[in-house]
């Protein structure tokens, strides 16, 4: 698979990240309500600033690059801005581990269930040969029993050997995004 971190301007080592907007202000959720610390990021540059970073790959050092038509009337904000983007970071960092520790519960209530129906099954199939049911039937009941009480594994399976890997990596980047350097310039000086 090509590195798609190449793609991305690097500058001393570092890949950039770079988002052009007009205001800091499109950044964030306009429809939340919360102080500027603590708004949510825009689903869309969300989605841009993540898809970036799984493209570069986590441990790369990475820099977020906001191009401002003038960074001078920002400047105060600049900040601010660079608290409130790993203040958010942060949050959906801690959202991911909830995630993944809600999965593995549900992972082990899952296993603890799959279990105890393949145990019923099992002694569901050694009871009909016991009882020596019909020859036509028992094949047929046994082998269905057998079948059951694997499908009821499945779930548990699922989590505990493919769920959460994509969850893992959720966080791991959004541990590195949490603790992103921000900067912000002028757009003039975006490169094309």
């Amino acid at each position: 698979m090509p590195d798609l971190s190449s793609i991305y301007r690097t500058e001393n080592g570092v890949v950039l990240i770079e988002l052009k907007l007009r205001k800091i202000h499109q950044l964030f959720n306009t429809l939340d309500p919360s102080p500027f610390l603590e708004k949510d990021m825009d689903p869309e540059a969300e989605e841009y600033i993540v898809d970036a970073m799984l493209d570069i790959g986590p441990g790369k050092p990475v820099k977020l690059l906001i191009y401002l038509p003038d960074p001078d009337d920002e400047e105060e904000n600049a900040d601010t801005l660079a608290a409130a983007i790993r203040h958010y970071f942060a949050y959906r960092h801690k959202a991911a581990r909830q995630d993944l520790s809600q999965l593995f519960q549900q992972g082990r209530w899952s296993l603890v269930t799959g279990l105890l129906f393949l145990v019923a099954c099992t002694v569901g199939r050694a009871a009909m040969v016991w009882l020596s049911v019909s020859p036509l039937v028992l094949p047929v009941v046994e082998e269905g029993l057998l079948i059951m009480g694997w499908v009821a594994m499945w779930r548990p399976l699922q989590v505990f050997l493919y769920d959460w890997w994509p969850i893992r990596r959720r966080i791991k980047i959004m541990r590195q995004l949490s603790g992103i350097t921000v900067e912000i310039r002028s757009s003039e000086t975006m490169e094309v």
